[in-house]
């Protein structure tokens, strides 16, 4: 008679050498359980059936000669696919389980009621192949789990249907095409105890950045009840992106995103019949509440950048939340299979030419651009109906789908988060894809040409009509050593990742208007003076955007500094130069409730702007929430690398007060290393450069504005165009001038425009007259670091 331990072992008694035995899945479980309990992490007990067990399960019902003649029967081209996997799937639901292994589930089953003081035990069933979660196999996704499973016949039934799953249709594809014999991989059940996340909350999480690989990032995904909902993409999660390097200071928190997700409906246990689990809708105040508080989130970050420390590789984990104790568990570790193996040599920037009309909207996955036919489908078994190269629109995928996405151009879903089945299953593709539009099933019509976007930032686009787009590929291996330094200008904070390749020295240029404008969208003012707003319209819109925030201006302090703080992540430690505000009043105007607080002003561009509002009685409340976001992402958030900018200062004792505005909001110029630098856009700035050097840390010339003062001319004047040219001899001398007044003062240079990769010659000037550094939009990087390299050696 067999031994009960070689067919079932203890989670305890495995580590991560047991593959073999247990498969990747439970000797992941059993690694953590032993080796990383120490730190803090907390892993559900339980145990594994043996690959030893699958075989004498076959053997015990003369399976093996009749699954490899019935598996040798499918078609090269897979028409009898179907059929094949039904009859093997079958022949194993109709076997029974040899008295040994029966009993060993059993009495183990028992075991764990005692150990854990459960009267009626709740367990979790998930199968673990024995070549899963290897890096060259990749076979998440395509076996069964089965949840909330209660009693012993239950657990016997699930632990047949765990063996029969490894004959789906997927996984028999899935084998066939990357050369694994199908008789040659084992199936170990997993035995969990199940964590009560039904009366809480559950998610998935990576200690990479799933789109762009940014390496020193988490991404944690939560949604209310069991975390199937997510993991299935049933639901678009909450999201939260935490910043690794400085979980370690235990003063900071680091969450340098938090996105609230729709969450429409959670996964809870079902009582009676119908199964053991059922899908309810969530209640109005779930919707509008963050599954997790910050602490949990920083307590699962450490976790995963523990995990990611202890497997020496990026990882993919589950969580859940037990709603009776309120602890959390790590439910499942896997490596990560896509960011961490791709070849970091070249970098793809796609970007469109034009854009049509604006159809849905929906989370990017990856950042490229494709353009195809709308095919609408229902379930993966319209495969027939779909036509290779075009647009899969569907509402949610699981891996039944994975032979129409191997077809599809791209894919848009209505459902899903960034760590839904449509979204790995895209990234192991290499699709561009959108998922969790809302409506893209509805607003999309079949045969429709659409253009697919996921080139913008986090948020994905799709586009009428078939757009042109261009594709520049980027060579980061080989790149010049220059004493000048390369930034890039950055205003996108979904887009900060993408870059990370980059060997930047920083970022010149961070401007504080796109958040303001594209994240946070209301004029600050309207949330100092909510109160008193008469604008029922724009009340409305401001209730919206703001749920979930008591204080409405906390949702823009905290917005505009984790933004702030996701490009300064970027970057880190190198310096991130955020400029404050500098709308002009018909920009401000646009913004939700601006209307009321901006005057109206024939030339904008001369008026009230800059400098010359954060001090005024006018806009002073509004500044202060921006000094507050800024403290928050240096001091709370703990990004010190982000230096201040002063835009449109025109005089001295305009800096004097605006130094003094700074400080009284908190913002002391060195203080905590903190440095404050100004635009030299005036010429003011360059006639009085020595006493705004005594003021200011550093310069940043701002080409567009002092060519347009210097020269007199209307920067946005198309019958003036031709006299408009940052080249032209006043304005280089200007610029000459600046350099020279700075470095005799030991002040920092720096400029932030176009003119040096569109003019070689522009940057040679600069690098001659000693110019500390030159920043540029990001595609333009390696071109203009060749030609700083050449000024520099001639």
């Amino acid at each position: 008679m067999s031994d009960k331990a070689d067919l079932v072992r203890w989670f305890s008694d495995l580590d991560r050498a047991d593959v073999a035995v247990v498969g990747g899945k439970n000797s992941s479980l059993g690694e953590m359980i032993g080796k990383l309990r120490s730190a803090g992490i907390q892993v559900p007990g339980g145990f594994a059936t043996t690959a030893e067990a699958y075989w004498q399960f076959l053997d015990a019902n003369d399976l093996r000669e009749r699954l490899t003649e019935k598996l040798g029967q499918l078609k090269d081209d897979g028409s009898n696919l179907a059929s094949v996997g039904m009859a093997v799937r079958k022949m194993i639901l109709d076997s029974a389980f040899p008295e040994p292994l029966r009993a060993a589930i059993t009495r183990s089953f028992r075991e764990m009621a005692e150990r854990s003081g459960h009267e009626v035990m709740s367990v979790a069933v998930r199968s673990s192949a024995t070549a899963e979660d290897l890096p060259e196999a990749s076979f998440a996704g395509q076996l069964e789990s089965f949840l909330n499973v209660r009693g012993e016949e239950a657990l016997l039934d699930a632990c047949k249907r765990c063996y029969a799953s490894l004959f789906t249709d997927r996984a028999i594809v899935y084998r066939r095409n990357h050369g694994f014999d199908h008789m040659k991989v084992a199936l170990s059940v997993g035995v969990q105890e199940m964590v009560r996340s039904d009366l809480a909350g559950s998610g998935v999480m990576f200690s990479i950045d799933t789109e762009t690989g940014f390496p020193r990032t988490a991404l944690i995904t939560a949604a209310w009840g069991l975390g199937e909902t997510v993991v299935q993409g049933m639901v678009e999660p909450d999201e939260y992106h935490v910043f690794k390097p400085l979980l370690g200071n235990e003063a900071l928190r680091p969450i340098v995103e938090k996105s609230l997700g729709g969450k429409a409906s959670k996964m809870i246990y079902a009582e009676g019949g119908g199964g053991p689990t059922r899908l309810v809708k969530t209640s109005d105040r779930e919707r509008a509440s963050f599954v997790l508080d910050d602490d949990e989130v920083l307590k699962l970050a450490r976790w995963a950048d523990a995990i990611e420390k202890h497997y020496g590789q990026p990882m993919d984990m589950e969580w859940a939340k037990d709603g009776e104790t309120g602890e959390l568990f790590i439910v499942q570790a896997r490596p990560e299979t896509v960011q961490s193996r791709k070849e970091a040599g070249v970098l793809k920037s796609y970007s469109l030419k034009e854009k049509g009309r604006r159809l849905a909207t929906g989370l990017a996955i990856g950042d490229a651009i494709a353009v195809g036919k709308v095919c609408r489908l229902d379930s993966p078994g319209q495969i027939d109906k779909f036509e290779p190269g075009a647009v899969l629109v569907t509402g949610m995928t699981d891996p039944d789908w994975v032979p129409i996405m191997k077809k599809a151009s791209a894919i848009v879903t209505d459902h899903g988060g960034r760590t839904s089945h449509a979204a790995i299953v895209s990234r192991e593709l290499g699709l561009t894809a959108i998922v969790g539009t809302g409506d893209a099933t509805k607003v999309l019509k079949a045969g429709q040409e659409i253009t697919v976007s996921c080139a913008e930032g986090d948020e994905g686009y799709v586009y009428e009509g078939i757009a042109e787009f261009d594709v520049t590929e980027l060579d980061v291996e080989n790149i010049p050593e220059t004493r000048t330094k390369i930034m890039v200008n950055l205003a996108n904070p979904s887009a900060a990742f993408r870059w990370w390749r980059l060997p930047a020295d920083g970022v010149g240029l961070a401007r504080m208007e796109f958040i303001i404008g594209n994240q946070i969208r209301i004029h600050p003012m309207a949330l100092v003076h909510y109160a008193e707003l008469e604008d029922r319209e724009a009340k409305k819109e401001i209730d919206r955007l703001t749920r979930g925030y008591e204080d409405k201006t906390d949702f823009f302090v905290e917005t505009l500094a984790r933004g702030i703080a996701r490009i300064a992540a970027a970057h880190h430690p190198n310096p991130v130069i955020v400029r404050m505000s500098d709308f002009k009043t018909n920009e401000y105007a646009e913004l939700i409730g601006g209307a009321a607080f901006e005057p109206r002003e024939e030339n904008p561009m001369l008026g009230w702007r800059g400098a010359s509002r954060y001090y005024s009685e006018g806009y002073r409340a509004g500044f202060a929430l921006e000094c507050r976001a800024m403290r928050m992402a240096r001091e709370e958030i703990g990004l010190d690398n982000v230096v201040l900018m002063i835009p449109f200062c025109r005089t001295i004792g305009e800096a004097d007060k605006v130094l003094a505005e700074l400080a009284a909001n908190g913002l002391i110029r060195g203080k905590d290393g903190l440095e404050v630098y100004v635009m030299a856009e005036i010429p003011s700035n360059v006639l009085l450069a020595e006493r705004f050097a005594e003021r200011f840390d550093g310069f940043s010339i701002g080409s567009n504005d002092l060519t347009q003062l210097v020269l007199g001319v209307d920067r946005d004047s198309d019958v003036l165009s031709e006299l408009f040219d940052e080249r032209d001899e006043a304005v280089t001398t200007a610029i000459a001038q600046l350099l020279q007044k700075a470095r005799a003062c030991g002040t920092h240079t720096g400029i932030c425009g176009q003119a040096p990769s569109d003019h070689p010659e522009f940057a040679a000037f600069l690098v001659e007259h000693g110019i500390d550094s030159i920043s540029v939009s990001p595609d333009s990087f390696l071109a203009v670091k060749r030609v700083v390299a050449d000024a520099e050696r001639a």
